[in-house]
């Protein structure tokens, strides 16, 4: 017991993950012999995008583009700091039995390698992409299928290329990205711009009306860990429609969005009851989607490009 009090971080860190989650009522969406899935435990979602090595005993929140040891874990779960942390687990006695893993080796199996870059054919992503309600063509214009290997065995997904030459990659049973991690911009010489968070997102908007192109440029977060990074991009445009998810975490980039720019508009009202703009359309019959948010098309007639009513976002 007394060991358990002066718990190091040394020893901390070899505490399982998944042990740690489970202990704070969190359990895998989804997993296999080598990682597991979980909705995120620090922010609301509906998708799971946290994942646990279990070969690393680590863990990344694609959401927030942070991730760590159980240390770091706890630290966010229960907003302490690391003195704190090390004595909730110590209190939770958990059993240390990974030994530490050196960090050269988890760094080179944390690595994706790119094998080929091709149009999207593969029947499980077109099935894929009809589940998520975004036509084949459309996709195919934006997007690519990705082949890729990581520990040895070879995988394949729909790929966002972003402006660094990475990728954001995304299957029915994967979420991940290959390094290096950016946003993607889609310029298209225009005046005006439109954020999303997902390349779900950007492609249901599109397939809502596919001349949004021609009247704005697009920009894709890929994560709101970049939101500081998107922030100089929406002051050179004269007004930037912000569609991002209706979540904490979507919310809080909104939030800083508008606070630190005169031309940011929050569009997030047009879908407030889900999550984000794909999850709402997917909801929706075709006829009722493009009724609930037809304004959308106005964008090559007026700016801004939606009804003042309701409106949260700041004009011009």
């Amino acid at each position: 017991m007394e060991r358990r009090k002066k718990l190091k971080c040394e020893e901390a860190r070899n505490i399982s993950v998944l042990e740690v989650l489970e202990k704070f009522g969190h359990s895998p969406q989804r997993e296999n012999t080598k990682e597991a899935w979980y909705l995120s435990p620090l922010r609301s979602e509906h998708q799971a995008s946290f994942k646990v090595s279990k070969n690393l005993n680590r863990w990344y929140d694609h959401g927030i583009g942070k991730g760590g040891n159980v240390i770091d874990l706890v630290c966010l779960m229960a907003n302490v700091d690391v003195k704190q942390a090390l004595k909730i687990l110590s209190r939770e006695h958990f059993k240390i039995s990974m030994p530490p893993l050196p960090i050269n080796v988890m760094y080179e199996k944390k690595g994706i390698e790119i094998l080929d870059i091709k149009k999207i054919n593969h029947p499980a992503l077109i099935e894929y992409l009809m589940e998520r309600y975004i036509p084949l063509h459309l996709a195919r214009q934006y997007c690519k299928e990705v082949i890729y290997k990581i520990d040895g065995r070879s995988h394949f997904s729909i790929g966002l290329e972003n402006r660094s030459g990475g990728w954001e990659l995304r299957n029915k049973y994967f979420k991940n990205s290959a390094s290096p991690k950016d946003v993607t911009f889609l310029k298209n010489g225009k005046k005006k711009l439109i954020v999303t968070e997902g390349m779900f997102d950007m492609l249901s908007l599109l397939e809502l009306n596919p001349s949004l192109e021609k009247t704005h440029d697009i920009l894709v977060m890929n994560s709101t860990a970049f939101t500081k990074r998107t922030i100089p991009i929406i002051k050179e445009y004269t007004t930037a429609q912000l569609f991002l998810d209706n979540d904490d975490t979507g919310k809080k980039a909104t939030t800083e969005l508008m606070a630190n720019t005169k031309n940011g508009i929050d569009e997030s009202h047009l879908y407030k009851a889900h999550k984000d703009v794909n999850v709402f359309r997917a909801g929706l019959g075709d006829r009722r989607f493009r009724s609930a948010i037809q304004d959308v098309s106005l964008c090559t007639q007026r700016p801004p490009c939606f009804s003042p009513k309701g409106r949260k976002g700041k004009r011009p």
